[in-house]
């Protein structure tokens, strides 16, 4: 399993019970995890004093209390990278820190490229992938089917000093985006995905990951250039493994290629249990490797 070991304005400081205690610059979270099984004492005391709770509702969704003063959004680096953080519906905060392996991964291959890549991020949420892309050099396509997440991307492409940078932010239905790009015949040198278990595009199109994965692999397969130098697939969802990833992506966005392709876990490590937390599958494919 990767993780990151760097991220100094994040920590999972605990995890038990089916919560995170987490600190996110100086604001101190708790959220619950449906996989954090285990039932082990709370020992750190800012269990007892954190900034706020989400709290699930049995109907769906849920809320955040707030028992101090936490603002409507603040601001956290990692390395040379600046986000907006804001409590928001359904648990999240607007970053996923474990996602830092990936992004340094990408920043390396931009970086030893003789050429300026053409990088397309799609699913691109609030642009932690594509600010560390433009960062590096890379041009970069971003596309997402809500607008506020465009625009909050946006916000943290200013933060970061990369605003100016080559980029197109496109509110768009991703699939569908891809399947026009492969009518122009437009290619890219590098994919990232993070497709949701589920979700709506911004025209009301109904996203299920199990449904049309299959169909994006392909679409995606036709505008990796000829010279590509990767290709990285995030997966959330808990019910497909590691090993039916890896052998879609093999077998549709790489089928042409001598590709060795890595499906693993990322994770973030628990500062008071010794442990990595699992985050998800990732399947990576580098052009070198």
């Amino acid at each position: 399993m990767r993780s990151v070991d760097d991220f100094y304005d994040y920590e999972l400081i605990d995890a038990t019970m089916g919560e995170r205690l987490e600190r996110w610059g100086d604001i101190i979270l708790i959220r619950p995890d449906p996989q954090i099984i285990w039932d082990y004492p709370k020992r750190d005391k800012r269990w007892k004093s954190p900034h706020a709770i989400y709290h699930r509702s049995q109907s769906g969704g849920g809320y955040w209390e707030k028992l101090k003063n936490v603002p409507d959004f603040w601001s956290i680096k990692y390395r040379d990278l600046t986000f907006n953080l804001k409590p928001m519906g359904f648990k999240h905060t607007g970053l996923f820190p474990e996602q830092a392996v990936n992004w340094n991964l990408m920043r390396d291959v931009i970086r030893k490229s003789p050429k300026k890549l053409n990088v397309l991020n799609l699913f691109a949420y609030t642009g932690g992938a594509t600010v560390a892309c433009l960062k590096s050099g890379a041009s970069v396509t971003h596309v997402d089917a809500s607008k506020g997440m465009v625009g909050w991307a946006k916000e943290n492409a200013t933060l970061s000093g990369v605003a100016d940078r080559s980029v197109r932010w496109l509110v768009d239905d991703c699939l569908k985006f891809v399947e026009r790009e492969i009518r122009r015949n437009r290619k890219y040198d590098g994919v990232v995905m993070d497709p949701p278990s589920y979700g709506r595009g911004p025209g009301g199109e109904v996203w299920k990951l199990e449904q049309h994965i299959g169909e994006l692999l392909n679409a995606v397969s036709q505008i990796l250039s000829d010279d590509a130098k990767f290709f990285i697939f995030n997966s959330y969802t808990a019910g497909l493994s590691p090993s039916v990833l890896n052998y879609m992506v093999k077998n549709t966005v790489l089928k042409n290629k001598n590709a060795v392709v890595h499906t693993d876990e990322i994770g973030l490590a628990v500062t008071q249990r010794d442990i990595i937390l699992p985050c998800g599958n990732t399947t990576v494919w580098l052009a070198d490797c």
